[in-house]
């Protein structure tokens, strides 16, 4: 079609929002994702591409298979205020189990990459044979499995083949996966979740039947839960299994859930799993710990008071015998209103030659002057210091452009990205 590359780009959270709202039947939680977990920025300019996507996807859907959840569950209820403290422990295992699923995954297909590019053509083999034999021994681990989570829901599966099924559908991803099969973490993320759940809700039925809702409940968090310590989307998490169940009620057990699960599997594995899973691939991504550092490399972040500034009613003379002990090479020039521009040492010895009588308010533009914000990136102010050959940079509001918040200097700059600039 002719699309530039950054169209092109711009196109893979919106193809990712459509495909996600017609897989689970999640339109808010495909939006979500694409921006959480794709772009990296929820204010991204392709939310509006993005959010029209997943609409049109979702209503073809609609139209072909009706509005139905994905899954049926009984209304979720709150039996007893001591369940919050069982659904933290649910977040615990969950952020284990994730924990568990991720190493093993990138272990395996470590492993799987190691091997001779002559084996390639086997290897997808070996994982379905795997896979074969597990499914020969228990047949639910085979295929996509939400018919199985719809029964762990409505609490129709024993605790041992729920617990079994954590293990061997975990064993069954990872290696169908890692070999090169079709597969994919959204899905099994799900079932060993809702396995999970299950597991953690019959066991706490069992033992304090009064105080604890249905395994089901449970089940359902527990979905939440491993999605949030795998995928590393808490909120997309949150909305999307409401979405699917289309029950309010399970939220709040479901942040508590996820909270624990995201805090354990973020300290145990450091680097999220479709980050890790590029890296393997010699695919370097912008990652989270990226975006933070851009996000502290902030004017407003190294920003210091003004010590020297010019009066804008000095004469160039007077101006030039004010700044001969100064440090600076640039100065920022003030009148009653505040800031109205900055000035430079060659500009002052220059206009000094000719017009030594001039006042410094008529050598700036007092509205298009130098600036930047608090809230802009350091790479801006040093792009604007290097454009008008100046090494101070006022900050100033974005409600009033003559209220000086303070200053950025070269020097800051520098030292924030680990350069002396010998100053």
């Amino acid at each position: 079609m002719g699309l530039s590359q950054e169209k092109v780009k711009a196109l893979i959270p919106v193809g990712a929002a459509a495909a996600i709202a017609a897989a689970f039947n999640t339109p808010l939680a495909a939006v979500l994702f694409a921006l959480e977990e794709i772009v990296g920025d929820l204010h991204a300019p392709v939310l509006g591409s993005v959010v029209l996507a997943s609409a049109t996807s979702w209503s073809v859907l609609r139209l072909l298979l009706g509005n139905n959840p994905l899954f049926k569950v009984p209304q979720y209820q709150l039996v007893h205020p001591a369940e919050f403290a069982i659904y933290a422990v649910l977040g615990v295992t969950g952020g284990l189990v994730s924990v568990a699923f991720t190493k093993f995954l990138l272990a395996m297909r470590a492993r799987f990459l190691r091997l001779p590019k002559k084996t390639a053509w086997l290897q997808p083999a070996v994982g379905g044979l795997v896979v074969g034999l597990l499914g020969w021994a228990v047949p639910q681990v085979l295929g996509v499995g939400y018919g199985y989570v719809g029964d762990a829901l409505n609490g129709k599966m024993a605790l041992e083949l729920m617990a079994l099924l954590v293990v061997l559908k975990l064993i069954a991803v990872t290696t169908s996966y890692a070999s090169g099969n079709a597969g994919g973490i959204f899905g099994p993320a799900l079932f060993i979740g809702a396995m999970l759940g299950g597991s953690v809700g019959t066991l706490a039925h069992r033992l304090f039947p009064d105080y604890t809702a249905s395994p089901g409940a449970y089940a359902l968090v527990g979905m939440g839960t491993a999605f949030a310590g795998i995928v590393r989307a808490p909120m997309t998490s949150v909305l999307m299994i409401f979405e699917m169940t289309q029950d309010y009620a399970v939220i709040v057990p479901l942040m508590i859930s996820n909270l624990v699960s995201l805090f354990i599997s973020s300290r145990l594995q450091r680097t999220p799993i479709y980050e890790a899973l590029a890296i393997q691939d010699g695919v370097h991504l912008p990652s989270a710990e990226s975006r933070q550092i851009r996000i502290q490399r902030r004017a407003g972040r190294i920003m210091r008071p003004v010590s020297e500034s010019l009066d804008a009613q000095l004469t160039v003379a007077q101006a030039m015998v004010q700044i001969q002990a100064s440090k600076f090479h640039s100065w920022v020039v003030v009148n009653e209103s505040g800031v109205i521009g900055v000035v430079n040492r060659l500009t002052l010895e220059q206009e000094a030659a000719q017009n030594p009588e001039k006042e410094l308010g008529n050598m700036v533009d007092g509205l298009m002057f130098p600036h930047v914000h608090s809230d802009q990136g350091i790479n801006v102010a040093l792009e604007r210091m290097g454009a008008n050959h100046i090494d101070i940079l006022p900050v100033v509001n974005r409600a009033d452009i003559h209220r000086m918040e303070g200053a950025v200097t070269l020097r800051d700059v520098l030292n924030c990205y680990g350069i002396n600039s010998g100053a």
